[in-house]
Formats: C-alpha cells, structure tokens, sequence
C-alpha cells in the first residue's frame, strides 16, 4: 500500500487534506470551464464540499 492510501484509511490528515485540496481546485475549475453546463452547475456544491471536507479533516491527527 502506498503512503497516501494508507494515510487515508489511518485517517492521517496530510492525505485527507490533498484529498479535500483536490476536491476544491476541482470545484474551481468546473466554475471557470465554458463548455459543460452541468459541471457549472454542480460547481458550487463541489467546492462547498471541499471546503468543508477541509475543516473537519484539519482536526485529524498528524
């Protein structure tokens, strides 16, 4: 297993915070795309969840 996987089952916040980094800079990216209504229109929702993904994973351990 490599190290982020087993970062994310031992519920280690560095992966979990990549994982939430990604999910933002994803959210982010389908706001400014012109071409595909429906990542536009889930775009805020993507990066709501990032967002708060990230606020619950930074109380994991180190």
């Amino acid at each position: 297993m490599t190290g982020f996987l087993k970062g994310i089952v031992g519920l280690r916040r560095g992966a979990w915070e990549m994982l939430a980094t990604v999910i933002i800079a994803l959210g982010v990216f389908m706001l400014m795309q012109p071409f595909v209504m429906w990542a536009y229109t889930y775009s805020f929702v993507t990066t709501l969840v990032g967002t708060v993904m990230f606020i619950i994973v930074s109380h994991f351990r180190d």
